[in-house]
Formats: structure tokens, C-alpha cells, sequence
């Protein structure tokens, strides 16, 4: 009985209280702050259903949120007072607000948007309160999203990184053990995209369209091999980034590390439009487990497509480029390589033409060639000559391994028809070339699961011994089991 007495208390006292009130702390996220709480009090009779709100910017309407959390996930929300914690936001460059909402019990939403499960999003209609504004530290001048590329020569390296404005930027860098007045500078120059040039819903609609800041490329050079070189990005007056550090390419090295996978996804710390995939963090943080091992020798990453599965929403883009950011600054050390897969492309843009769509590099004793399956590959297509006339100059002495990827696979074991055609259309058009150069390994994404295949020459397998020794065909993995919702039956995926 005393609990019933307890509980008819707290109601009360709710009721009879101050209007509700919702609160998001800090109000400055600091380079330091890794946590945000939204608390709120003085909820009369809460429903298990009634949820807060994530909004950037804050004049969003309130149909066009980010996300969504419901505050049962808080062990008091029966009191009417409860708290939430988000691990830190990425800067949208734009502030976040708060918004709770009710929903009373057995009221059906009226929100016309469905989640990936076809039920209906919360729709908004009861708002009981609103937060203050949280905001990043700066004005949005400060660099982001820094990353690590090849560049064309070998003593360089190229460094891409993310600013609010178009200002005068650069990078700077030096040998470790030289002080930083001694380093050398390199300019970077700024590009960016408009929402006009967004060719399809959400992407240029305000739902999913997210300024995008302007991307900054900077190209160090003079590298010595093999080498670690410390750097920051950014100017006098909008201020640097923190300073990272990698190991410089060395094409005379006899072992490569590289960490391989595809499909990796996106995830929020709340309820979105369809599901986000939490695994993508367990492949993150098992990197990071390597890269502590290695130490000091140098290492680089490789996504074969459909890196963060946006589906068109700008905001969720821009979370997948920090999301190896929001773990450790380490993360700057490694040499990050991307490709297109077919969910990166889905949305289409009027933006100029992509750059780099297939492309190749040496990497101790691998040479790694990428191609695109969402690019024309049949024969005399430019990307035919291209993978026709790396192929025929590769130094097997040199590097004696040639790791060829690409998105969709040629060979699995998926009975997905949508595929069966332009699978078909690779081993018509691209597996002779890699057959007649000796490809080591051919890697795939697309598929949500690891499969491994025997030497493979128009369907059929050559070679079944685990030897290393080169069979007379390429070796075929999928490896697009990185996060990405897994597909437990060969069928469709969602």
C-alpha cells in the first residue's frame, strides 16, 4: 500500500506544480565535453510514448526532427522528472535544441513518414517544452573532419578537412623532433555543394539538406619515406586544429598493413527515420585495438562503398565523416581510402562530376587497384582502359600481390536478382583481365556478410588448397559485413 501512496504523491505534486520544463547541458560543447544531458521536471501523468526531440538547427518545425528519444529510457520517468545522456553531437554548424513531446496512450500518430519497419514517426502534435540552444565551441571556423589520403606521388600526402567558411587555410607539418616555427606549409583550397544541386528527396528537401560547410584539400610534400611527420590544419584567424600525426609512404617496405571491410553504416544515439546499425562502432573501436598493437608502423584503412548508408540525409553524412573522429584523435594517423557503392549514389546530384572514381596505388607489397561498379567497366569504357593499362604496369617484383576492390560483388553466393545482371556483365567484361594479370584477391562489399570463394574463372573453382601461391585465379571475399544491417537469409536485403 505504501507504494501506491507513494506514486499518488508524486502525481499530485507534479500537477499542482510549475509548467514542465526541459534543460540540455552544456549549452558550449567544448573540445572536452564528450556527454550532453537533457533533464526535465514537472511532467503531469507521463505516457511511456512521450519523447524528446532532437533538432538542428532550431528552426526546424517540429516535423522535421533529426531524431528522437523516449523518456522511458530514464528509470524515473514515471515521476514526471527524469535525465538523458547523448554521447557528444557533431558540429551541423548550426546549434541543437531539445523538444519534448506527449503522446497519450492509444492515440495513433498522424505523421505520414514511416520508420524502416513501416510503422508510423512520432508526429509532433503535443509540445510540452523546449530547450535552450547547445551549441560548439567557435564560431564553425575551426577545422573538422580531418582525414588522411595518398596523394599521386609518393612523398606526399593529402589532408582533407571541413570549415564553417571559405577563408584562407592551409596545413602545416614537419618531421617529429623539428619545433614548429621549422615546419613547412602547404595552401588548401576550398570547395563546396548547394542544396539546388541536390537532385532528389530527403537530400534537397529541409529535412535531410544540412549545409555542408566547405571542404579544404592540402597536399604535404617533400616527404622523407617511412617517416613520422607531425601536422595541423586550419589559419591564424580561424584558428588550428589539434596536432596529429602519420607515418609517411614508403614504397620500398616489405610488409602492408591495411584494414579492409565494406558497409559499414552510420550510427545515432537515438530513434531516426529507419534503423542505424550499432555494430558500425564495434568495427571502429576494434581498429583502434589494432592500430595500439601496431604501433608505430604505418597502416592504412579501406571502405569498399556504402560507407554510411545517409539515404539523403545531409546530417547523417556528416556524423558517418566524424564518426572515426568522435572515438580518438589517433584516428588522424591512418590513411583512409573510399570508394562509391550503389546506396552512396541512390540519391544522385547536380553537383560537378566526382573525381576518382577508380584509381590505384602501391602500398609496400600490395598494389591496390579500385574500381567502381556503379561507373561503365564493359570494354572500351574508360574505366575498362583504365583497370586494362594499371594492370599491364604493375612491378610484380615490387609488389607482388595485387588487391583489386570494388562494391558489388562478381562472384557470391546472394540470390538477389536485381544483381544477377550486372554480375553477369563483370565476368563478361572485367574477369579475363584479372585472370590473364594474376589478381592476388579481389574484394567485394554490397553483401551484408563475410563470404570467401575459392579461386573463381567463369564460374567455376580452379583451386582449393589454402596455399599462397597463385592459383590461376583471383580469390574472391565479401567483406560488406562491417555494421550495415546483417542479412541473415540470401535473399533481398531491406
Amino acid at each position: 500500500m505504501v507504494p501506491f501512496l507513494l506514486l499518488l504523491h508524486l502525481a499530485v505534486t507534479v500537477a499542482a506544480g510549475d509548467a514542465t520544463t526541459l534543460t540540455a547541458t552544456p549549452a558550449t560543447i567544448t573540445r572536452s565535453d564528450q556527454w550532453i544531458t537533457v533533464r526535465w521536471s514537472n511532467l503531469p501523468s507521463p505516457s511511456p510514448l512521450d519523447y524528446v526531440a532532437v533538432y538542428s538547427p532550431p528552426s526546424s518545425g517540429d516535423l522535421d526532427y533529426l531524431g528522437f528519444l523516449f523518456l522511458n529510457a530514464s528509470a524515473s520517468w514515471a515521476t514526471g522528472a527524469g535525465s538523458l545522456v547523448l554521447p557528444r553531437l557533431p558540429d551541423l554548424r548550426a546549434p541543437y535544441q531539445f523538444r519534448l513531446f506527449r503522446w497519450p496512450p492509444g492515440e495513433r500518430s498522424s505523421n505520414t513518414r514511416l520508420d524502416q519497419d513501416h510503422d508510423p514517426l512520432p508526429d509532433a502534435h503535443h509540445r510540452a517544452a523546449v530547450s535552450g540552444h547547445v551549441r560548439a565551441e567557435g564560431n564553425g571556423s575551426r577545422p573538422a573532419q580531418v582525414h588522411l589520403a595518398f596523394a599521386d606521388a609518393p612523398d606526399e600526402m593529402r589532408v582533407v578537412f571541413v570549415c564553417g567558411d571559405a577563408g584562407r587555410r592551409a596545413a602545416r607539418y614537419g618531421l617529429l623532433g623539428r619545433r614548429e616555427e621549422e615546419w613547412e606549409e602547404a595552401p588548401a583550397e576550398a570547395r563546396t555543394y548547394e542544396r539546388r544541386q541536390m537532385c532528389g528527396y530527403p537530400a534537397n528537401d529541409i529535412v535531410g539538406w544540412r549545409d555542408p560547410g566547405f571542404v579544404f584539400d592540402s597536399v604535404m610534400k617533400g616527404l622523407q619515406p617511412g617517416r613520422r611527420y607531425f601536422y595541423k590544419v586550419g589559419s591564424d584567424l580561424g584558428g588550428w586544429s589539434e596536432k596529429y600525426s602519420f607515418i609517411s609512404r614508403d614504397i620500398e617496405a616489405n610488409e602492408t598493413i591495411a584494414f579492409l571491410f565494406g558497409d559499414l553504416g552510420t550510427y545515432v544515439p537515438y530513434n531516426t527515420y529507419f534503423r542505424t546499425p550499432q555494430e558500425s562502432l564495434s568495427t571502429v573501436k576494434w581498429i583502434l585495438r589494432d592500430l595500439e598493437v601496431i604501433g608505430d608502423r604505418a597502416a592504412l584503412v579501406s571502405h569498399i562503398g556504402d560507407i554510411s548508408y545517409a539515404k539523403g540525409y545531409a546530417w547523417l553524412w556528416i556524423i558517418s565523416s566524424n564518426k572515426l573522429s568522435l572515438f580518438r584523435p589517433v584516428l588522424r594517423t591512418i590513411i583512409k581510402f573510399r570508394m562509391p557503392g550503389n546506396s552512396s549514389l541512390s540519391t544522385g546530384t547536380g553537383a560537378p562530376d566526382t573525381q576518382n572514381l577508380y584509381y590505384s596505388f602501391d602500398a609496400g607489397v600490395v598494389h591496390f587497384v579500385y574500381m567502381s561498379t556503379e561507373t561503365d567497366f564493359t570494354q572500351g569504357s574508360a574505366q575498362h582502359n583504365f583497370i586494362k593499362a594499371d594492370l599491364e604496369r604493375v612491378n610484380r617484383s615490387r609488389t607482388p600481390f595485387i588487391v583489386l576492390q570494388g562494391h558489388r560483388p562478381m562472384y557470391t553466393s546472394s540470390n538477389e536478382t536485381r544483381d544477377t545482371a550486372h554480375r553477369e556483365q563483370m565476368i563478361e567484361h572485367l574477369e579475363q583481365l584479372f585472370v590473364k594479370h594474376n589478381v592476388t584477391l579481389a574484394l567485394w562489399g554490397h553483401i551484408h556478410r563475410y563470404e570467401r570463394f575459392c579461386p573463381m574463372k567463369n564460374y567455376q573453382c580452379l583451386n582449393t588448397s589454402s596455399s599462397f601461391v597463385y592459383p590461376g585465379a583471383p580469390i574472391h571475399v565479401v567483406i560488406g559485413m562491417s555494421g550495415q544491417d546483417y542479412q541473415p537469409k540470401l535473399g533481398s536485403k531491406a
